[in-house]
C-alpha cells in the first residue's frame, strides 16, 4: 500500500463517467477506448497537480485522498474544466472526514458516504459534502438541502460547486425507511440473500421471519434501501407494531402513502416497494396484502414478522443469528459507542456465545459495560441464563434467550427505573418527555438512565421502546397492579391534548397538527381502553374532538369507523355525542354518503339547540349547509351560509366568519352574481392577512387569480397563485401545492404558453398521484387546460413538455411558471 496515503483530517473525491453503457453503444469499442483513455489521462493530470493521492481505480471510477479540502475542490473544478470539451461527463462527489487508515488503505464510513456523493449526482456536477463545505470558501456553492444517500445514516446536507442546473439527485427523496442512529453491522450474507430474492422476477412476497431481537427490521430495511432505485415511485415503510387492529393496515398504509381514494387505486400499475414491519400482531390482514399483490401488478412487499402470513406466492426467509464473529464485532461496536477506550477480551467472545449472537441480547449486555467488566456481565449470564431459559418451554430457544436477557437486564435496575420501566409500556409508539413526567411520574434522570441501559430508546424529541422490549414491560405492569390506574391517567392525558389542539386547528394549524400526528397511536389506544371498559362518553368525548385531525390529515376511513361505532354504542343526547355526530358529518360527506352526513348534522343540531350551545348551533348549521350543497339545493345551501355567517360575526369568531363568507361568495359565483363573489372574496383576504388566517389567504388568492386570469392580466394572476404556493408548502399541504401547480397550467395555457402549461399540468398531475387525491372541480378545469395546449402544440412538443414537467419539484415549477410570463 501507498504509505504516501494522508492521514487525520481527510478529503475523499470520488469520480463515475456518467452513462458509460451508452457511450460505449454510441462511439464505438475504439473511439471509446480513446475518450476513456482521454479522461484518465486529464483525471490524474489533475490529482498530481494539486497534491492527491490515487487511492484506487476501477473501470472509469477514482478513489482520490487530498490533505486539505480547499486542494479537492480545486482539483474537482479542473478536472470538470478540463474534460469539457470531450463526450465524457463525469460526475464528482468531495467529502472530508477523518478515517481509519490501515495496511490495507481507508477503513470507515467517510469513504462509503464520498462515493454515495458521488453516485446521487449527474454527468458535470460536483457535489460536497457540509463537513468539506465548512472548510472551504462559500462562493460558488449552491444549497441542495438534506438528502437520504443509499447507506440509511443520517440525511447528509448537499453542496453543489460551480455553476450548472442538473435534474434532481439521485437520493432516496421517495421514500421514509427509518434514518438508522448506528452503522449496518455483519449481516453481508444475509444482506445478498435477501437483495437476490427480491430481485426475483417471479417473487413480489418476501416475509423475513424470527423471533423478536434477531435484527429482522435493520436487515429488510437495509434492503429496500440498497433497491430504493429499482422501483420508480418509492420504497415505503409501514411501521405496525403499535397496532392490533387488522383493519388498521391498509389504512395506515394508505396514510404512508398519501392515499385518499383507496389504496388499491392509489398504487395501480406503480413500480414501488412496501415494507410492512412488525406484522404478527396483525396477522389476521394478511388476506388484504395479497389482494394488494393481485390487483397492483408492479408492486413488491417485503415483511417482516415472528410468523410467516401463510398467502399464496409467499416466500419465507428465517433470519438467523449473527454467525459469531460478526456477533463480536456487533458487541464491540455497541460497546464501545458507551465506552470508547473499551477493551476486547476472551470474556467477550463467550458472552456473544451464550446469548445465541442475537442483536438485541448483545446490546443489553453491551450497554452494561460502562458498570461492570466484560467478565462480571458473563458471570452474571452464566448465574442467570440456564435457570431463566429452563421456564417457557413453549418457546424456540433463540425467544428463550431473549426474554431471559431482557428478565436480567430488568434484573439489574434499581428499583425506581423498574417502576419507570413498567409504567413506559402505557404508551403506544412513544411519548415526548413532558406525558412521560405527568402520566408515567418520571425524571429525566431515571429516562436516560434507561437509555443508556438500552431499554429505551430516543428519537429526536421521542421516548420509545422495541416492541420486543415493551411487551416484556406490559408484563411487569400488569404484575404491579397499576396498569387500571396508569392507563386512566393515560386517557385523560391525551383526551385533554386532543381537546386543546381541536381549539387550536383553525387557520394556520401546522404547528398543532405536527403536534399531535406523533401521537395517534397513543390516542387509538386511548379509544380501545375507554371502549372496553365501558366508557362511552369518554370515547365520544375523544373522537369528537379528533375530528379536524383525522380530516386534516387523512386519517378519513378510521376517523369514520371509529365515530360511528362510538355513535351506535352510546345514543345518549349530549354534546359529547353531538360533537361526534359533527365529525361523523364531514367524514360521511367526505365518502360520498349525503343521506347519513345530513342525516347526522340533523341530529347534531337538535341536541345543540337543547343545550342552547350558540356556537355549537352555528357549526351543526354549517356542517347541515354542507350537506345541502352537496346535495344540489344551492339556494337553500346560501341561505344557510347567509345564517352562518351572521352568527358567527355575532360570536366574534373571526375563522368561521371567513370559511362561512368564503362558501357565500362560492354560492354567489354558482348562482349567477360574480360581482358578488369577487367582492366578497376581496374582503375576505382583508380580512384573512388581519387574523393571520394562512389557510384562507391562500384558498382567497387563488378565486381572486381566477378573476385576473380571466381579466388578461397573467403576470398578475401568477403571482398570486406564487404566494398561495408559499404558504400552502410552509403549512405542508401537499394537496394546496398540486391543486397550485393545476391552476397555473390553466393560467399558463389562457396566456398562449403551452409548452410551460404542459410541464404544469403535468407537475400537478404527478403531485395528485402521489398524494393520491382526484378533486372533480380540478379534474374539470385540467381538462380544459389540456384542451387549450393540444390546441396550440402538436404531439411531439406535448409529449417532451410532459416528460419534463414530471420531474420538476413546486419551487421549480412555480418558477417556470412565473418567469415564463415575464416580458422577454
Amino acid at each position: 500500500m501507498n504509505r504516501a496515503l494522508p492521514s487525520g483530517t481527510v478529503t475523499f473525491l470520488f469520480t463515475d463517467v456518467e452513462g458509460s453503457t451508452r457511450l460505449l453503444r454510441e462511439l464505438g469499442e475504439e473511439a471509446y477506448a480513446d475518450a476513456l483513455a482521454e479522461h484518465r489521462r486529464v483525471v490524474r493530470e489533475q490529482i498530481a497537480a494539486h497534491g492527491g493521492v490515487e487511492v484506487d481505480t476501477q473501470g472509469d471510477a477514482f478513489f482520490v485522498a487530498f490533505p486539505t479540502a480547499p486542494a479537492a475542490l480545486e482539483a474537482a473544478a479542473a478536472t470538470r474544466s478540463a474534460l469539457g470539451r470531450g463526450p465524457i461527463r463525469v460526475r464528482i462527489g468531495v467529502h472530508t472526514g477523518t478515517p481509519v487508515l490501515t495496511d490495507e488503505g481507508y477503513v470507515g464510513h467517510d469513504v462509503h458516504r464520498a462515493a454515495r456523493i458521488a453516485a446521487a449526482g449527474h454527468g458535470g456536477q460536483v457535489l460536497i459534502s457540509s463537513s468539506t463545505a465548512a472548510l472551504v470558501p462559500k462562493d460558488g456553492l449552491r444549497d441542495l438541502g438534506k438528502h437520504r444517500l443509499k447507506d440509511l445514516s443520517a440525511p447528509e446536507r448537499i453542496y453543489q460547486f460551480g455553476v450548472g442546473d442538473f435534474p434532481p439527485l439521485k437520493s432516496l427523496h421517495q421514500t421514509n425507511l427509518p434514518i438508522a442512529t448506528t452503522p449496518f453491522l455483519g449481516r453481508e450474507k444475509e444482506l445478498g440473500e435477501v437483495l437476490a430474492l427480491l430481485s426475483r422476477d417471479d417473487l413480489r412476497l418476501l416475509t423475513l421471519t424470527g423471533p423478536g431481537g434477531t435484527g429482522k427490521t435493520r436487515l429488510a430495511a437495509q434492503a429496500a434501501g440498497e433497491l430504493a432505485e429499482e422501483y420508480r415511485n418509492g420504497v415505503w415503510w409501514i411501521p405496525l407494531a403499535p397496532l392490533r387492529d387488522p383493519a388498521l393496515v391498509v389504512e395506515t398504509a394508505a396514510q404512508t402513502l398519501g392515499a385518499q381514494d383507496g389504496l388499491v387505486d392509489h398504487i395501480g400499475d406503480k413500480s414501488m416497494l412496501l415494507l410492512f414491519d412488525n406484522f404478527e400482531q396483525v396477522i389476521n390482514a394478511a388476506g388484504d396484502v395479497a389482494t394488494l399483490l393481485v390487483s397492483c401488478p408492479n408492486l413488491d412487499v417485503l415483511v417482516t414478522s415472528r410468523e410467516p402470513l401463510h398467502v399464496t406466492g409467499e416466500q419465507e426467509y428465517a433470519v438467523p443469528p449473527l454467525v459469531h464473529e460478526e456477533g463480536v464485532g456487533f458487541f464491540l461496536a455497541r460497546a464501545r459507542a458507551v465506552e470508547p477506550d473499551f477493551l476486547v477480551d476472551d470474556a467477550v467472545s463467550e458472552i456473544c456465545r451464550r446469548l445465541d449472537d442475537l442483536p438485541l441480547c448483545l446490546e443489553l449486555a453491551a450497554a452494561r459495560v460502562k458498570a461492570l467488566s466484560s467478565q462480571q456481565i458473563l458471570d452474571r449470564l452464566e448465574h442467570r441464563l440456564p435457570l431463566l431459559t429452563g421456564g417457557a418451554r413453549d418457546l424456540p430457544e433463540r425467544q428463550r434467550t431473549l426474554r431471559a436477557t431482557i428478565e436480567w437486564s430488568y434484573d439489574l435496575l434499581a428499583p425506581e427505573e423498574q417502576r419507570l420501566f413498567a409504567h413506559l409500556a402505557v404508551f403506544s409508539g412513544g411519548c415526548i418527555l413532558e406525558a412521560a413526567e405527568e402520566i408515567a411520574e418520571t425524571d429525566v434522570d431515571t429516562l436516560q438512565s434507561l437509555l443508556d441501559k438500552s431499554l429505551l430508546r430516543r428519537t429526536r424529541d421521542r421516548y420509545w421502546m422495541l416492541e420486543t422490549i415493551r411487551e416484556y414491560a406490559a408484563e411487569q405492569l400488569t404484575d404491579s397492579g397499576e396498569r387500571q390506574d396508569l392507563e386512566r391517567r393515560h386517557a385523560e392525558h391525551f383526551t385533554a391534548l386532543a381537546e386543546e389542539g381541536d381549539r387550536h386547528l383553525r387557520g394556520s394549524p401546522k404547528e398543532w397538527l405536527d403536534r399531535l400526528e406523533p401521537e395517534h397511536d397513543n390516542f387509538r389506544a386511548a379509544i380501545d381502553r375507554l371502549d372496553a371498559a365501558g366508557e362511552t362518553q369518554l370515547v365520544l368525548r375523544l373522537a369528537g374532538s379528533l375530528q379536524r385531525f383525522w380530516y386534516m390529515r387523512g386519517h378519513h376511513l378510521e376517523a369514520r369507523r371509529r365515530l360511528e361505532h362510538a355513535l351506535v354504542v352510546d345514543k345518549s343526547p349530549t354534546a359529547a355525542r353531538a360533537k361526534a355526530l359533527n365529525g361523523a358529518t364531514m367524514m360521511a360527506l367526505e365518502a360520498g354518503d349525503i343521506t347519513a352526513g345530513r342525516r347526522h348534522a340533523e341530529e347534531a343540531l337538535a341536541v345543540h339547540r337543547v343545550s342552547g350551545d350558540t356556537w355549537a348551533i352555528a357549526n351543526s348549521l354549517f356542517l347541515l349547509a354542507q350537506t345541502r350543497r352537496e346535495e344540489g339545493d344551492l339556494a337553500q345551501a346560501n341561505e344557510m351560509y347567509e345564517e352562518c355567517l351572521g352568527r358567527f360575526e355575532e360570536l366574534g369568531d373571526d375563522h368561521y366568519v371567513l370559511l362561512s363568507r368564503f362558501h357565500v361568495a362560492w354560492m354567489a359565483g354558482e348562482l349567477g352574481d360574480p360581482e358578488r363573489e369577487r367582492v366578497l372574496h376581496e374582503e375576505n383576504l382583508q380580512r384573512a392577512r388581519a387574523t393571520s388566517n394562512q389557510r384562507m389567504e391562500a384558498l382567497t388568492l387563488h378565486n381572486l387569480a381566477r378573476y385576473a386570469r380571466d381579466e388578461g392580466r397573467f403576470r398578475e394572476a401568477a403571482r398570486m397563485h406564487e404566494e398561495a404556493y408559499r404558504i400552502a408548502r410552509e403549512l405542508d399541504e401537499p394537496v394546496e401545492v398540486a391543486d397550485t401547480m393545476s391552476r397555473l397550467a390553466a393560467t399558463l395555457a389562457s396566456a398562449r404558453k403551452p409548452h410551460a402549461a404542459a410541464q404544469l399540468l403535468s407537475c400537478s398531475e404527478t403531485l395528485h398521484e402521489e398524494v393520491g387525491v382526484r378533486r372533480s372541480w380540478v379534474l374539470q378545469r385540467n381538462d380544459e387546460t389540456l384542451a387549450l395546449i393540444r390546441s396550440e402544440i402538436d404531439d411531439a412538443e406535448f409529449a417532451a413538455a410532459w416528460e419534463q414537467g414530471r420531474s420538476l419539484t413546486g419551487d421549480e415549477a412555480v418558477a417556470l411558471a412565473v418567469g415564463s410570463l415575464e416580458p422577454a
